[in-house]
């Protein structure tokens, strides 16, 4: 049985972070990508998520939607058939990254959104060798979209998130975690951590991608993709 997919995009993104893969998808699965939302927690935000879903769905997340999807499988594991954890991370914040996370906000509210994403988007997305300037201007335009008060809030709940070790342990659904090669927001060693920690899973690293595989590769991303969902 085909069961829909539901992409949760990252921190600032909206649905064009997976358009190659609802172009290719959306001829055999229902697709939906869940929309941001105004709620500051993790787990707030999951139940907003879980008022759209389906009774039962394949879950796919990146970066903060990967964050999400752990907090949904660990809500309703019932609902998740299969699930996709993309660059993303398990633990709970570093004391190193929950520290700058007031001055980012303190600059946003004085109207340098547009600075403070520049910033995030050269030295945590895009792999430094290779900028990519079509995605850059994509994921500005995706944060400028969303706004000021959806920034804020993305930051709280990424702040205060708790670890997911147990839940990631809890797992039993077949799982695909993937990890751009040059990814240094979310680094392939925490993956081989996740691989080892989910029974049924698999780890694919995507080649020449660093944060966002999705936009970086996408034909070798949706390849992977199509292989594992029909498994």
């Amino acid at each position: 049985m085909r069961y829909p997919l539901v992409f949760i995009p990252g921190m600032m993104c909206d649905s064009r972070l997976f358009q190659p893969q609802i172009n290719e998808f959306s001829k055999q699965y229902m697709v939906c990508v869940t929309p941001a939302s105004s709620s500051n927690s993790i787990e707030n935000i999951s139940f907003e998520i879980l008022r759209y879903l389906p009774t039962k769905f394949v879950l796919i997340g990146l970066s903060m939607g990967g964050i999400l999807a752990m907090e949904i499988i660990r809500k309703v594991p019932e609902r998740v058939m299969k699930i996709v954890l993309m660059d993303t991370n398990y633990k709970s914040e570093t004391s190193e990254i929950k520290s700058r996370r007031l001055p980012q906000i303190q600059l946003v509210n004085q109207g340098l959104l547009e600075d403070v994403m520049c910033q995030q988007i050269k030295n945590n997305y895009l792999s430094k060798d290779k900028q990519n300037q079509e995605i850059f201007d994509l994921c500005l335009s995706m944060a400028n979209g969303l706004g000021k008060e959806i920034y804020i809030n993305q930051s709280k709940a990424l702040a205060t998130r708790k670890d997911y070790k147990s839940t990631l342990k809890n797992i039993k659904v077949p799982s695909l975690i993937i990890c751009g090669e040059y990814d240094r927001l979310c680094p392939i060693k925490v993956h081989m951590e996740m691989e080892s920690l989910i029974e049924n899973s698999t780890l694919e690293i995507i080649p020449d991608a660093a944060h966002l595989p999705t936009l970086e590769q996408p034909a070798y991303l949706n390849k992977i993709l199509c292989k594992w969902l029909i498994q």
